[in-house]
């Protein structure tokens, strides 16, 4: 019986180390992540409702499905499962009904497309959803009234120009300073105003026409007033001049300015009480903002001087919601790889972070019913889940990461700071493999986020992870131009591209070879959008890099002029390259240096991207097939700047894989 027991409890053991082992994260993996988005808690503070996205194989894409989950996180219901997506769920004010825009074929109509999507309402119990606006313009956003009578509808004005689907189209006519846009295309002079649509007879009411653009409303707590956002300009094209706007929820009603600030001022959301917004205003009144943190900021329903709660911080202010009290707002915070609750009293002192970490907080939603907080909440080895936040404690409501994050290895991932030569400090993210040898320098790969207005940080990032896990250690930089460390290391590079962003990245790779993390003699470098032009930038800066990819970026920037959306910086910037050159010369350097260049490169592009359209890619790698330096080009069919097909997005994961082990290992 002993030798039995014994021979069981070894079997048992065994079972038990197989169960328990787990495998590198691959790029097909991608197909079983789950991301969550647009959360929102019921009116009794009850329920968490979400979107879930999915990957639907058999028509390689994603699908958007429609969430709830208790705020004990005790049941979780999925409320739709159609092949069409579901986005931009809220509840009805009085919390029996859900209303989501969608796609979905309206009964037999066979021409309802992606580029018609309405709202459709369905009862919270469940059932079937019906589609209750029916309009023949795609709705673009909408909100309901406090009373749960109305919906105001954000629409573009309709398309007369071609009704016909049997014929060929017409011929895009341009008269724009601004006439393209990725994602969207060729830009008409069609605005989107505001419909008010009442839900017991479908009748519509204009509320808003005309050549300018109205967008984010938001109705007044008693329902009579909606705040919203507007360049009325003369040329909104040639600036970025949005301000914040009230009129009354009827039509035919005036419009009163509330906003005199020449810079973007966004996201309006109306106090508790109805006498103050809250809204968001960029760093610079130029006609560019970009270069910039976003501050949150407060003013009168009845106009005046506005307050600048966070302008003390000067950290970027994601989003911002107010308290159930109205006595500080919440917001989410940019700082030093981190994005956090930030909260704000009305005389703009901070109050708080709670569930402050190495983490990132995703999105914030009120539950009114209780004061705490609803949240998205991402760490280096968890992707993003729903969690509540109260009294600073952050509780995990959903696990649908679990079955995977369960079966993989990770990487092991921290935080480092690293000199450039001049002496500035620049804050980074190292990942190494879980099971590296210590005090053995690695291959060291550089991913180079995009923006440059923006920061790595402490979420979960597959790529990175599959890559660390393959043998590399990877290793991210907010360089100079990056968020989270205020206005002057934001601003330091305008006008002057591939300059301080070299010194950072190269400095981070001495700082990593010096503390025996790097091998010198294999160092890697990609990055996608700036980040592929950042990496144009280094490797004909010097030849330490042996391998690198370049993804949706540009060097020729001359030839960019007219070519992509980015017109009005360009000229507020740059100048225009008739009145200056030697500056459009000067950044160009990457092109016009490619005999420099040594480093084996794979390029990538989108067939349809006006961010940085192909052209940037096709004329790198021209050149360096001119040169005989090794390069390949990829470029990815009917995609815009950023990647959606789900297969595409595994395939350029497996082409890093390919790339740097060819030429690092």
């Amino acid at each position: 019986m002993n030798k039995f027991y014994t021979l069981l409890l070894v079997a048992t053991i065994s079972v038990s180390a197989k169960a328990q082992i787990k495998r590198a994260p691959l790029p097909e993996d991608i197909y079983q992540m789950k991301t969550t988005s647009d959360i929102q808690v019921s009116p009794d503070g009850k329920w968490v409702m979400y979107v879930v996205t999915t990957d639907d194989t058999a028509h390689d894409a994603w699908n958007d499905d429609i969430w709830m989950t208790s705020w004990d996180g005790s049941q979780t219901i999925q409320l739709t499962n159609s092949m069409e997506d579901e986005s931009s769920p809220l509840f009805s004010p009085d919390g029996k009904y859900i209303s989501f825009i969608s796609s979905r074929k309206i009964g037999n109509d066979d021409e309802n497309d992606d580029d018609n999507s309405q709202v459709w309402i369905m009862d919270r119990r469940g059932g079937e959803a019906k589609c209750i606006s029916n309009v023949k313009s795609s709705i673009k956003d909408y909100c309901w009234s406090p009373d749960g009578k109305t919906i105001l509808l954000v629409m573009k004005d309709q398309n007369f120009s071609d009704t016909s689907k049997t014929r060929a189209k017409l011929p895009y006519v341009i008269d724009r300073y601004h006439f393209k846009e990725d994602y969207t295309g060729y830009l008409d002079r069609r605005a989107s105003h505001f419909y008010l649509l009442n839900i017991s007879t479908g009748d519509i009411d204009t509320l808003t026409s005309g050549k300018y653009n109205e967008s984010s409303p938001a109705f007044s707590p008693d329902g009579k007033q909606i705040a919203f956002v507007s360049n009325r300009t003369e040329d909104p094209d040639k600036n970025e001049n949005t301000d914040i706007y009230i009129m009354d929820a009827k039509p035919g009603a005036s419009m009163k300015q509330l906003t005199t600030w020449q810079g973007g001022d966004s996201d309006p959301l109306w106090s508790p009480d109805g006498k103050w917004i809250a809204y968001l205003q960029s760093y610079s009144n130029e006609k560019f903002t970009m270069f910039g943190n976003d501050i949150l900021a407060l003013i009168s329903k009845d106009g005046g001087i506005p307050k600048l709660l966070s302008a003390g911080t000067e950290r970027n202010i994601v989003s911002h919601q107010w308290s159930k009290d109205g006595n500080s707002i919440a917001t989410l915070m940019e700082d030093e790889r981190r994005c956090s609750v930030v909260l704000f009293g009305l005389d703009g002192k901070e109050i708080s972070r709670p569930g402050n970490g190495d983490r990132v907080f995703g999105e914030l939603q009120l539950n009114k019913a209780n004061g705490q907080w609803a949240t998205l909440l991402t760490d280096p080895h968890m992707p993003y889940e729903v969690y509540a936040l109260e009294n600073g404690v952050t509780r995990r409501l959903t696990t649908f990461q679990d079955e995977y994050i369960n079966k993989v290895s990770l990487a092991n991932v921290t935080g480092f700071v690293s000199k450039s030569k001049d002496g500035t400090l620049v804050p980074g993210i190292l990942y190494t493999p879980s099971n590296a040898a210590k005090n053995k320098p690695l291959p060291l790969i550089m991913y180079i986020h995009g923006g440059p207005v923006g920061q790595d940080d402490y979420e979960f990032d597959i790529a990175s992870q599959i890559l660390a896990e393959k043998g590399f250690a990877v290793a991210q930089v907010n360089y100079r131009g990056s968020t989270g460390k205020g206005n002057d290391y934001i601003r330091v590079i305008m006008g002057d591209w591939g300059d301080k962003e070299v010194i950072d990245i190269n400095g981070a790779v001495d700082y990593l070879i010096a503390n025996g993390i790097a091998d010198s003699n294999r160092l890697g470098i990609f990055g996608w959008s700036y980040g592929g032009i950042l990496t144009d930038y280094c490797i004909a800066t010097n030849q330490r890099f042996k391998a690198a990819s370049s993804g949706a970026g540009s060097a020729l920037q001359l030839s960019m002029y007219g070519v992509d959306q980015y017109i009005t910086q360009y000229n507020n910037e740059l100048g225009p390259p008739w009145k200056n050159m030697e500056k459009w010369i000067q950044i160009s350097y990457p092109f016009f240096h490619a005999d420099r260049i040594t480093t084996p490169t794979l390029f990538m592009a989108s067939q349809n991207d006006f961010n940085v359209p192909v052209a940037g890619a096709e004329q790198m790698y021209q050149a360096l097939k001119t040169t005989g330096v090794p390069t390949e080009l990829v470029i990815y069919p009917n995609q815009n700047h950023g990647l959606v097909v789900p297969s595409y997005i595994v395939d350029r994961e497996q082409r890093y894989i390919d790339w740097f082990s060819k030429y690092l290992k």
